[in-house]
């Protein structure tokens, strides 16, 4: 229930603003996004999904940025909760302006459906940015961070974890992310893509890919269409490794200079 009562709360923060990901680098004082979709059927079929987003980002001093991120998915069938994750990001960033610039990151999320009571890890590590325009930005970064995995299960799809909840260890995290408006700003397509590999065990790794589209509709309201792909390689028995979620909903964008 209170699961429940927090996923309806971020529900109704999100109606408001939205917009594709936040630009560390953008010269901005303070950033904030919102994003909702979600629905609730009765009848022959008996559905309540709602998923929200809020993302924001602020610079206390020129030379640093401090971003957050924070979504949750909620699912239930006939009342049988299906899913109830919760996702946390957050980053600081060293003279994000610059062409390559550090970072920090800390981390927690929990996964429902995957059986994964809580996971956080820390890390640093650099960005380089490719290209940063008004209409196209890309960058990739590479970082280590140290994980721990606690699931609701101790029997995996690879043996060697049998037996324990806890799974710690180091890994390695290689992204590439960045956005472009196209149709002379009528579509802005945006997208994501990371690869995290442990460093004792090659058979430990996960990778994840979202691409979206923004439509714009009025004075930075839009609509917007994200299609997301996860696969963990290591999971509980009987859980599938891979996930595919395609969402729809309203977005906007809010800056202060």
């Amino acid at each position: 229930m209170k699961g429940q009562l927090l996923n309806v709360i971020f529900f109704l923060l999100g109606l408001g603003k939205s917009f594709a990901q936040l630009n560390e680098s953008d010269t901005a004082k303070f950033q904030l996004r919102t994003s909702v979709t979600g629905n609730y059927q009765q009848g022959n079929v008996e559905v309540l999904n709602i998923k929200s987003k809020i993302d924001f980002s602020f610079s206390p001093h020129k030379n640093w940025v401090i971003k957050s991120q924070y979504s949750s998915l909620y699912q239930a069938f006939y009342s049988a909760k299906a899913d109830n994750d919760i996702f946390s990001r957050n980053y600081i960033y060293c003279s994000p302006q610059k062409k390559v610039y550090p970072f920090g990151i800390a981390y927690i999320s929990t996964n429902y459906r995957r059986k994964i009571d809580t996971r956080y890890f820390a890390g640093a590590g650099i960005t380089w940015q490719s290209i940063n325009t008004k209409n196209t930005v890309v960058k990739f970064s590479a970082s280590t961070v140290y994980e721990n995995t606690k699931f609701t299960a101790n029997n995996y799809n690879f043996a060697e974890y049998n037996g324990d909840k806890n799974i710690n260890l180091w890994r390695g995290t290689l992204y590439a992310g960045g956005w472009s408006y196209l149709l002379e700003k009528h579509i802005r397509l945006y997208y994501d893509a990371y690869w995290q590999p442990a460093f004792n065990n090659s058979n430990n790794y996960r990778t994840q890919i979202d691409i979206g589209a923004d439509f714009p509709i009025w004075k930075g309201l839009s609509f917007n269409a994200l299609y997301a792909f996860t696969h963990e390689n290591v999971v509980i028995e009987k859980v599938i490794q891979e996930d595919k979620i395609l969402t729809f909903g309203i977005a906007y964008l809010l800056k202060v200079r």
